[in-house]
């Protein structure tokens, strides 16, 4: 048989239809597996969990067939509870897929501890914006007899010396004392005032008995 006869011929027509048939079958299961496994067209609404404990926002999720997954505690943030949610990703109200996971970060139990910088022989102007930018607070001023005026002579904290490479929590209020300038164990010398003659003769006689 030719190959003009056999293009042309029911056999040939017959399997073409059976190809183009096995073709749509395939391509109907296919889409309908697709459909099953990546549940197309269906939706989980996430909800809003910042400020809620992690058990709360764990039920929440599992209700919506949603993952829990919690991420590295950011610093803490003395506006929500801790160990509570305090920010999420996908945000609240989004239309995610069943089994996607949401990724959540918690409020540590306090501020973290930063080590105390050594601020001795610095002075305030010195001291002051060095605490400031590690989130410390300057708490108490005391002065004592000092030559240095302004100096830091030490670093405290609830009345006791901060050690060298000690920690406290951030916002914590450091107390310094400062020099008053003045030598130590000297007494304030008021101006003395010039007298005159008259003066000096009587207070002179006053002297003679």
């Amino acid at each position: 048989m030719s190959l003009k006869k056999f293009l042309t011929s029911k056999v040939f027509f017959k399997q073409v239809l059976l190809a183009v048939g096995a073709v749509v079958v395939i391509s109907f299961i296919i889409l309908r597996w697709l459909n099953f496994t990546t549940n197309h067209g269906e939706f989980k609404t996430v909800p809003e969990l910042k400020g809620k404990s992690l058990s709360v926002a764990s039920i929440e999720l599992e209700e919506q067939d949603l993952i829990l997954e919690i991420q590295d505690s950011a610093n803490y943030n003395p506006d929500y509870p801790k160990f509570s949610v305090i920010d999420q990703e996908p945000k609240a109200g989004a239309k995610v897929k069943e089994d996607r996971k949401i990724y959540i970060t918690v409020n540590p139990s306090g501020y973290r501890k930063i080590t105390v910088p050594d601020l001795k022989d610095r002075t305030f102007r010195q001291a002051k914006p060095t605490l400031e930018a590690l989130g410390f607070k300057v708490g108490k001023l005391t002065y004592i007899d000092n030559i240095a005026k302004d100096l830091v002579l030490k670093v405290q904290y609830k009345g006791s010396e901060i050690k060298q490479g000690a920690k406290l929590p951030k916002t914590t209020a450091i107390d310094l004392v400062l020099g008053n300038g003045n030598r130590p164990g000297s007494e304030a010398v008021s101006d003395s005032i010039p007298l005159n003659e008259t003066d000096y003769n009587e207070s002179a006689s006053d002297l003679n008995f």
